[in-house]
């Protein structure tokens, strides 16, 4: 095991793969990346879903059984994602029960088209919970204005949430007060709100992408990739603040946890920067980085742990932000763009998604 990875583990941040296959459970390469490289938990979504079954053969069986059973496209998109989650889910299983819940996650996202949708996403995420059917299983649900009640009506029925697409630090804010809001209404209905698990994934990566873009027109560029990482950092400040609060507390007096901030596009997109950028400069306790493979194996062999590199950056991090406002850059622009750009994104890989089926399904009626 790599020493880079078991000292990222050791200074508090569960390592999470953001990928899953049917190739890559069938081969056993989830289960070696658990037992060798310190993975303790995977993400999925849309575009991980439709690049999978674009490939190989992997999925024919499970295809041709849904072809002879005259299956609906629409039913055949929830039942081949739902067959690898719950399949990921049985390979971390012992994560899961080793760590009392905390890790051995497995996340699957709701239909990104009911993103603007509050209640066909409550009725989305409630069924993909009941299609699942495993304890360690987390429903991703976008931070929009309309996901935000969504998350607290399926904390509500104790099922655990991933909440994804946040950019913003205002969002962050009001996902956490959604999950307040949720535990509070679990109890009320008599779940045991010890159980329920929630993360919240800040994108990391995406932010630097819009602000560089920006940075070059401004004739700015010795601001570039700055941001991200600042974002981020924070994000955890604000973390420590609401978890700090007696609301906060009356719940962890109740055996509620964290909600823990996860960071999410974390593969850098600008060829020029260290791969390794989005992990090594967002090390804090309790967090969660969920790397695509390539930064892993970046991580493993280069990456340089020097334990944690958020809780003392908050002056810098408000200063790099202060700068970019000062350079033209809107910040609220940016982050709407963001929200509307990563919805849209979802959408259209979930649409590739229907037509490779459509097109499967046909060929082996």
């Amino acid at each position: 095991m790599s020493d880079n990875l078991k000292n990222l583990s050791a200074a508090g941040v569960s390592i999470w793969l953001d990928d899953v296959s049917r190739e890559r459970l069938r081969s056993g390469n989830l289960a070696d990346l658990v037992k060798n490289s310190s993975v303790v938990g995977v993400t999925s979504n849309p575009t991980i879903f439709a690049n999978a079954l674009s490939k190989g053969d992997a999925y024919d069986a499970q295809l041709r059984e849904l072809a002879v059973r005259g299956v609906s496209v629409e039913e055949a998109s929830r039942a081949i994602p739902a067959y690898d989650i719950r399949w990921a889910c049985d390979v971390l299983r012992p994560v899961f029960d080793r760590t009392d819940g905390v890790d051995g996650r497995v996340s699957i996202e709701v239909d990104p088209r009911l993103a603007r949708a509050t209640e066909p996403t409550i009725a989305e995420a409630k069924a993909l919970w009941w299609q699942v059917d495993r304890p360690n299983l987390m429903i991703k649900i976008p931070a929009t204005r309309e996901g935000l009640p969504a998350i607290t009506a399926v904390l509500a029925e104790g099922i655990s949430v991933n909440v994804t697409l946040i950019f913003s630090l205002e969002r962050y804010g009001e996902v956490i007060d959604a999950y307040f809001a949720g535990l509070e209404q679990a109890r009320a209905n008599g779940h045991d709100i010890n159980g329920i698990e929630s993360v919240a994934s800040f994108f990391v990566s995406r932010v630097d992408t819009e602000i560089d873009k920006r940075l070059e027109k401004l004739g700015k560029p010795e601001l570039k990739s700055k941001a991200g990482v600042a974002n981020a950092q924070l994000a955890y400040e604000l973390y420590e603040q609401k978890f700090s609060s007696d609301r906060w507390q009356a719940l962890a007096d109740a055996g509620a946890r964290p909600q823990r901030p996860l960071w999410a596009s974390t593969g850098v997109k600008d060829p020029a920067l260290p791969p390794t950028l989005y992990v090594t400069e967002l090390v804090a306790p309790g967090v969660v980085n969920t790397m695509p493979e390539a930064t892993l194996k970046a991580t493993a062999e280069q990456a340089q742990i020097t334990g944690d590199t958020v809780t003392g950056s908050y002056a810098a991090a408000h200063a790099v932000f202060a700068e970019l406002k000062d350079a033209g850059v809107d910040y609220d622009d940016v982050v709407r763009v963001l929200e509307d750009e990563g919805v849209d994104k979802f959408e259209v890989s979930w649409n590739q998604l229907l037509d490779i089926l459509k097109t499967e399904l046909e060929a082996k009626a």
